[in-house]
């Protein structure tokens, strides 16, 4: 995958997409795969912003039976099974422990939603490898729990429901998987690419956009026969570029945050409802991500990052709903913050929260606004994304004069071949590199799939590159290298938070960072002054949290 700013604007595009989160990276993939000529631009780096800044999981939500939105739940189920296929390195399942009070107040009716959940989710085995079926819910007695959870039973819950839902290993990389395979099909792709204006005809119509590129400074005007806004949190914005006065599609902004703790679980996730709310308390990488609080946040989407204020109210939470916890500030490993875009389908002035409003994708043909040539995809979740893609690539081929085509997104793998069984696939991988450290090929075929070899290769025989970067982490320096010649990496930031797991766990240590600022300043050809200017700009990111609003 190589940018190339200077020639994007040699040629007209079918589809220009503006947004490189993970709807834009799945538009960009259907939209390639379906024969188009497609460019995507991004203001920052790929997914560098809630697509990455979330929870984790890959769900068909479960709370969202509560308010009846059974096609949404429905179409999140068939979706996770699409994802554990075409993916099944970065997406797993996930079995989540429902503790229940010795009271079993609440016990029937979360009973009755689990068993709906089932049934919703039919096709939770039809898949080919038996290590990504997900069994039905079942109940958990006070000694599987003690073995599995300590912390439910020590905090008063003497039971527990279990249920399956999935997680991803790092949803930055499958945003980027998105993207391999558009430009592998021609798809013209730019980070630090941002719109400044959307470009339009005599006749009013859109047909493309002004962009800037971050790096240089130089800009093109990119033209294309229809324009996608996918630009998440800032398509309000990007609307506001196409029209006089204010967009005329409204957004909620939701701030989620997450903590990064100890491991807190031995066995799974733990589900907690309490209150009118709920958290969940996630293993990953050997830790636990809390999360998340659903706020609504009317600030910039650009300035988002936990405060002193959201920690401790996410704390609270937990030692509420968990009191053995006993969880401190001094606790807390790393914390992140993203904003959901929901679509806002309240009146003008109603004050409502956002956890009760609904998480289904609009697509928006503006021509009702008078601006042909432009979509908007708006809100949805990430679960979904691949599906809001097909629909809105089919209205931009209706837009084209088209009858839409259906593209092989549903079953073709990431990467373009199959994986197949993951440990069975890691066991060979491990065969084949006896020299390497284990736990490193086991990192590199979850992260890189069936590119794991190619990062390997970038090594060129030098076990240095090959080593764990620390003892605490697997990865290492081969995936740096790769990251700046194969992915678009130009930042330090892009190489340690979203191409590799390195700062994913907080700071991981001074001797690591200035490891990957070096092979970073190499392949870029940075100075000692640019080279310590990226060093502190990574720094910058894991002094956390900002005081409270």
């Amino acid at each position: 995958m190589r940018r190339d700013f200077p020639s994007l604007d040699r040629q007209t595009y079918d589809l220009l997409i503006v947004g490189g989160g993970i709807t834009g990276s799945c538009i960009a993939r259907d939209a390639a795969m379906r024969g188009l000529k497609v460019a995507l631009v991004e203001k920052r780096d790929f997914s560098h912003a809630t697509s990455a800044h979330n929870s984790k999981l890959v769900h068909g939500g479960l709370r969202y039976l509560k308010n009846f939105e059974l096609g949404l739940v429905r179409e999140s189920l068939r979706e996770r099974r699409i994802w554990q296929r075409i993916a099944p390195h970065l997406v797993y399942p996930l079995p989540f422990l429902v503790p229940q009070p010795a009271s079993r107040k609440g016990t029937l009716t979360l009973r009755l939603g689990l068993t709906l959940y089932d049934w919703l989710s039919f096709d939770r085995r039809w898949l080919d490898d038996p290590d990504q079926r997900l069994p039905g819910h079942r109940s958990i007695g006070t000694e599987e729990l003690k073995r599995r959870a300590p912390i439910a039973v020590e905090s008063g819950y003497p039971t527990a429901l279990e249920y399956h839902d999935c997680q991803m290993h790092a949803p930055e990389r499958l945003g980027l998987g998105c993207l391999a395979d558009a430009a592998a099909r021609g798809a013209a792709i730019a980070n630090y690419a941002e719109a400044l204006a959307l470009t339009k005809d005599a006749s009013g119509a859109v047909t493309g956009a002004r962009v800037r590129c971050v790096l240089s400074g130089t800009e093109r005007t990119l033209s294309a026969r229809v324009t996608i806004n996918a630009a998440g949190p800032w398509a309000d914005m990007v609307m506001a570029l196409a029209q006089d006065g204010p967009p005329s599609h409204r957004l909620v902004r939701a701030k989620g945050i997450h903590l990064i703790t100890r491991k807190l679980t031995e066995d799974g996730a733990l589900a907690m409802f309490v209150g009118n709310g709920h958290f969940f308390v996630l293993p990953w990488r050997g830790h636990t991500i809390i999360g998340t609080t659903d706020d609504v946040d009317e600030g910039r989407p650009d300035d988002v990052a936990p405060n002193q204020g959201d920690i401790a109210k996410m704390l609270e939470a937990v030692n509420t709903g968990l009191p053995s916890a006993k969880l401190t500030s001094s606790d807390v490993i790393h914390a992140y913050a993203g904003v959901r875009p929901l679509v806002d389908e309240s009146a003008p002035g109603d004050k409502g929260g956002s956890y009760k409003k609904s998480r289904k994708a609009e697509i928006i043909d503006h021509a009702e606004d008078g601006q042909q040539g432009l979509l908007s995809a708006l809100g949805g979740k990430w679960t979904t994304s691949r599906h809001v893609a097909a629909q809105a690539v089919d209205m931009a081929e209706r837009k084209l004069g088209r009858k839409p085509r259906r593209a092989a997104t549903d079953r073709t793998p990431l990467g373009g071949q199959s994986i197949g069984n993951f440990k069975a696939y890691v066991a060979r991988m491990t065969a084949a590199h006896r020299r390497i450290d284990p736990a490193v090929v086991a990192n590199l075929v979850r992260n890189y799939g069936v590119a794991a070899g190619e990062v390997i290769a970038e090594a060129k025989g030098d076990a240095h590159l090959l080593a764990p970067l620390s003892e605490a982490l697997p990865d290492c320096g081969a995936e740096i290298l790769y990251a700046a010649r194969r992915e678009m990496a130009f930042t330090l930031g892009d190489a340690v938070f979203r191409r590799t797991g390195i700062g994913t766990l907080g700071h991981p240590g001074e001797a690591v960072v200035a490891r990957a600022a070096y092979l970073m300043a190499a392949e870029r050809g940075w100075s000692a002054e640019e080279q310590a200017r990226q060093v502190d700009a990574v720094m910058t990111e894991f002094k956390w949290p900002s005081p409270p609003p």
